[in-house]
């Protein structure tokens, strides 16, 4: 009888095991997520740095809010979702790619990414604070600046300069995020200002508030690559 009952516990708390496994995956909310570094914080969003080395993962994490994304450096990524045994295939995320993603309307998703390849995997992510726009307007950006990105949260650009190039003055209609992806340095030129002159390094980024007016030179000997974005 003795002998039926260890039995019968043994069974008992081999069954229990599993469960109590599921029930721990759940998912941490993405600003609690391994390698993802909260940076800044305002009324408009958050800023994440995420920066994951090869053959590390995230673990699992959630996605809640509308958020988009510049990629500093290329890496492969594999991605799981949470309850499936389905891993995708290696994804090359490219250098200065910027991806959107409307979690507010599309639902929220909980996932685990893995760098499977040699390069850490490095970009620069705003999630958004509010469900909406702002209303803000963006400005319309002069020659030389590629517009990238026009949606329902923001308006994207990318600007190249070649050593000694520059681009002429705009007036920035909305507040926004500057975001190095590839740094080298640089002058401002803002009117009844001393010109300003700036070493920014690759994948730093900078808040940049509405109605100032700017012209950019690149006053380096390497190209510089950056991505502005200005909210709706």
């Amino acid at each position: 009888m003795r002998l039926a009952v260890s039995a019968s516990l043994a069974v008992l708390v081999c069954a229990a095991v599993p469960a109590f496994s599921q029930s721990e995956e759940k998912g941490v909310p993405i600003v609690q997520a391994p390698f993802h570094v909260p940076a800044m914080k305002n009324e408009y969003g958050t800023v994440l740095i995420i920066n994951i080395p090869p053959g590390r993962n995230t673990g699992f994490h959630t996605h809640a809010q509308d958020s988009f994304s510049v990629n500093i450096e290329a890496a492969d990524m594999t991605n799981q979702n949470l309850g499936s045994s389905q891993v995708s295939a290696p994804n090359r995320a490219q250098t200065g790619r910027i991806l959107f993603t409307p979690y507010y309307k599309d639902g929220e998703r909980t996932h685990k990414a893995t760098n499977v390849g040699p390069t850490h995997f490095h970009n620069v992510s705003f999630l958004f604070a509010s469900r909406t726009p702002h209303g803000f307007t963006p400005s319309t950006r002069p020659a030389g600046y590629e517009q990238l990105d026009d949606n329902a949260r923001y308006r994207a650009w990318r600007l190249v300069l070649q050593p000694g190039q520059s681009v002429p003055a705009f007036k920035q209609g909305a507040p926004g995020l500057r975001v190095i992806v590839s740094g080298g340095e640089l002058t401002e030129s803002v009117p009844g200002q001393p010109d300003r002159g700036m070493k920014p390094r690759d994948g730093q980024y900078f808040w940049q508030e509405a109605g100032v007016t700017r012209a950019v030179t690149n006053t380096g000997t390497t190209p510089l690559n950056l991505v502005e974005v200005e909210l709706k």
